[in-house]
């Protein structure tokens, strides 16, 4: 698993502070212990780095976690071999995130290969991905999508409601005004994938059951 180490994005240095990040409100410093270990990178409050610094959005926020979801997972030899030189991270649907994706993981790397971004519109497209965002646009389409890329090593994400509960891996959850997110274990170990135990700690839930329902 990846060496925790201090991230620059967005031209800010970021160090680790007490309580998690905050999507409203305050100056507050904003790293918990799973920031402070495993996504020293996410943007703070002023506080914390520069008087009057910008918050991040929300999207920006779920960017930068995207791409530690890639440093704590870990495929298969075999599996990642298959999906070529680069390490895609993909979009189904309507692209929430705009070029918010594109200019956080620009010259980005993971698992040693550069990280490339694709905008899909068919579920077989995402076979090739490493990670791929499910948008909520796609909701009455979930189980075909999911069905579409069984076993073959994708790491799906969500911020759609219920999506670790119908088999996706990794939902984004707001909690108050934090970003958070919850883990389907059993399905990402069906998919032969290996989620370091530092992101299961801080999971705001990690569901062993593969599905409750469609």
């Amino acid at each position: 698993m990846a060496k925790i180490r201090g991230k620059r994005m967005y031209g800010i240095d970021v160090l680790p502070c007490a309580r998690p990040w905050s999507v409203t409100g305050g100056h507050s410093c904003c790293l918990s212990k799973f920031m402070a270990l495993a996504v020293a990178w996410v943007l703070v409050g002023a506080s914390c780095l520069h008087a009057q610094q910008a918050k991040p959005s929300e999207y920006q926020v779920k960017a930068a976690y995207l791409y530690n979801f890639g440093r704590f997972v870990k495929w298969p030899a075999g599996l990642a071999a298959g999906k070529g030189d680069s390490f895609p991270v993909c979009v189904l649907g309507r692209d929430p995130f705009g070029p918010i994706l594109d200019s956080t993981l620009a010259g980005e790397a993971l698992d040693g290969k550069p990280v490339v971004i694709r905008r899909i519109v068919r579920p077989q497209d995402a076979a090739d991905c490493r990670i791929l965002f499910v948008s909520s646009t796609e909701e009455n389409h979930l189980k075909e999508i999911l069905a579409a890329i069984d076993q073959v090593g994708v790491l799906t994400v969500s911020d759609m409601p219920g999506f670790s509960r119908r088999g996706g891996m990794i939902q984004f959850v707001v909690e108050g005004d934090r970003i958070r997110f919850e883990i389907n274990l059993a399905t990402a170990e069906s998919a032969k994938l290996v989620l370091s135990s530092e992101l299961l700690k801080v999971a705001a839930a990690v569901r062993r059951n593969a599905r409750s329902g469609d």
